[in-house]
């Protein structure tokens, strides 16, 4: 059992683009909000909730900041896999759930999240490592479905 703090520390290959060590990221041609709208269905498909979408333009502007962009972070989780992980360490509530990124560059909507495999080696929970990979794999599976023309 652990008795002190932990500090976990990423440092990322220098030589590797973050967008390939770090995010998986997607896109299409499809509209955002059709995107937001078929995310959430995909996601239902393989058991994973939809949590709470954050409308990142919109609570900005609330605050008096403007912020020009659309961009929508979509909150996802599958309990199976979030109790398997946080048995094991509670710590790792602190990167749960698993967030999806929708916005739009250069003329498409992409699509963007942290991986999972990468994102747990930080806390250190061997067991940890093949729920993430299998949550990965099917968020992989997930944005390429909602990516589908």
């Amino acid at each position: 059992m652990r008795t002190g703090p932990r500090i976990f520390t990423l440092q990322p290959n220098p030589l590797i683009p973050m967008s390939d060590t770090l995010l998986i990221i997607r896109s299409t041609s499809a509209s955002l909000e059709t995107v937001c709208a078929r995310l959430q269905e995909v996601s239902a498909r393989h058991k994973f909730g939809v949590q709470a979408v954050h409308n990142l333009r919109e609570k900005m502007e609330s605050k008096g900041v403007p912020f020009g962009r659309e961009c929508r972070v979509i909150e996802v989780c599958n309990p199976r896999h979030a109790a398997a992980v946080l048995g094991q360490a509670i710590e790792i509530s602190t990167a749960l759930p698993c967030r999806i990124s929708v916005y739009e560059a250069g003329g498409r909507t992409i699509l963007a999240t942290i991986k999972p495999s990468l994102l747990l080696t930080m806390f250190d929970v061997p067991g940890a490592a093949a729920t993430a990979r299998e949550v990965e794999d099917t968020m992989i599976l997930i944005m390429d479905e909602t990516c589908r023309d």
